[in-house]
C-alpha cells in the first residue's frame, strides 16, 4: 500500500507511558531471564535496520493461525487466550515495561509455548509483518486520551489503521472494547474506512460481551466507577 503514513521511520513520536513505579526484584529478574526468548527480535531498528519481513511461522511450532493483542496491559486477556488456544500464536504488544513484567510473571507460571511479543511501539512491529498474515486482532481498553486535542493520539486513526488494514487477513475480526463512549463513536467512524465492516446487528451485540471474554483489571475498574463497556466487532473486507 503506497501511503507515506504507512512507511516505517527511524523516528516516532510516542505518547504513552514507558514505566511506572520501579519493578520489584524478582519482576526485575524475570525481564532479565525472559523478556529475550519472548520478544521477536526482527523488530527492533538496531537488528534490522532494512525492515525485512518476519516469517510468523518460524517464531512458533505447531500453530494454524496469528493473533495479535495490541496494548496488553498486565497480560490477563493474552495468557487465558493462549491456554485455552494452543494452535494459535499469539503476539503481544505492549510498550509499559511494568505490564510486561507482569505479563513474563504470569509466563513464569505456565509452559506456554504459543505467546510471542514485543515490547514497544505497535508501529514498529506493523513494519516487519508481512500483508494478510494476522487472522484476528484485540484493541481492549486502550489510552483513551480524553482531550479532544489529544484525539489523533489514539489507535483508531489513520496513522494505526492503514497498516492494520494490511496485515490482517480477509475476513479477520478485530475486537475492541472500551470504556469511553467517544472512542466508540470515533472507532465506528475511522475503523470502517479502512475496509472494515461492523458485524453488530443488534444492541446486545455490542452491549455484551464476547462469548471467550476474559474481563481484564481496566474492565474492573470501569465497572467500578460506573462506566459501561462497549464490545465492538469489526470485520476485516477485502481490500
Amino acid at each position: 500500500m503506497d501511503n507515506k503514513e504507512s512507511k516505517p521511520k527511524n523516528f516516532r513520536n510516542f505518547y504513552g507511558r514507558l514505566k511506572g513505579k520501579g519493578l520489584r526484584a524478582l519482576q526485575q529478574k524475570l525481564l532479565n531471564d525472559q523478556l529475550e526468548k519472548l520478544s521477536i527480535p526482527a523488530v527492533k531498528y538496531e537488528i534490522n535496520p532494512d525492515r525485512r519481513l518476519i516469517e510468523l511461522s518460524d517464531l512458533f511450532k505447531n500453530v494454524t493461525s496469528f493473533s495479535l493483542e495490541i496494548g496488553f496491559g498486565g497480560g490477563e486477556h493474552l495468557v487465558y487466550q493462549a491456554e485455552r488456544n494452543p494452535n494459535i500464536g499469539f503476539i503481544g504488544c505492549e510498550p509499559y515495561i511494568n505490564g510486561v513484567a507482569m505479563l513474563a510473571g504470569k509466563l513464569s507460571k505456565l509452559e506456554l509455548t504459543n505467546v510471542r511479543i514485543h515490547p514497544g511501539d505497535v508501529r514498529d512491529l506493523f513494519d516487519v509483518l508481512p500483508d494478510d498474515s494476522i487472522d484476528s486482532v484485540f484493541l481492549l481498553y486502550p489510552d483513551p486520551w480524553p482531550k479532544k486535542r489529544h484525539h489523533r493520539r489514539r489507535f483508531v486513526t489513520s496513522e494505526y489503521l492503514i497498516d492494520l488494514e494490511r496485515v490482517m487477513k480477509t475476513g479477520a475480526l478485530l475486537k475492541v472494547a472500551t470504556d469511553i463512549p467517544d472512542y466508540v463513536r470515533q472507532s465506528l467512524q475511522e475503523v470502517c474506512k479502512h475496509h472494515f465492516s461492523w458485524t453488530a446487528t443488534d444492541a446486545q451485540d455490542w452491549r455484551e460481551c464476547w462469548s471467550d471474554w476474559m474481563p481484564t483489571r481496566y474492565e474492573r475498574k470501569a465497572l467500578r466507577e460506573g462506566r459501561r463497556p462497549y464490545y465492538l466487532t469489526f470485520e476485516k473486507r477485502e481490500s
